[in-house]
């Protein structure tokens, strides 16, 4: 999977556009995703994530970061052996396109604010 372009609320993703958030899965892009509460990460938010076993997931905050990972979320997930990034959207766009040819990766990314 390549992200192709990323501005606020829009993402490219292997030829498609998207205008609402999405987890990019080896393979798959799910564009359905949504949060217990909108602009705080949560465990129960990463369910899918979690099952998959990814070796890094890379968390899109946002174009300015208003989505926040809290720190028991980001240990819960590093105790199931997931390296976690989190980082403004673009900056985590970019990580992804550098890193995946090396780990199999997972990135949750919010769009907006």
């Amino acid at each position: 999977m390549k992200i192709e372009h990323y501005s606020f609320g829009k993402i490219t993703i292997n030829g498609k556009t998207y205008t609402s958030d999405v987890i990019i899965y080896p393979g798959r892009v799910d564009s359905s995703w949504w949060r217990k509460e909108g602009h705080n990460l949560h465990i129960v938010d990463l369910t899918d994530v979690i099952n998959a076993k990814p070796e890094v997931l890379i968390v899109g905050t946002g174009s300015s970061g208003l989505m926040k990972v809290p720190k028991d979320t980001i240990s819960y997930l590093e105790s199931k052996g997931i390296e976690v990034h989190a980082a403004l959207t673009e900056k985590a766009v970019e990580l992804f396109n550098k890193l995946q040819k090396d780990k199999i990766i997972i990135a949750a990314l919010h769009l907006t604010c």
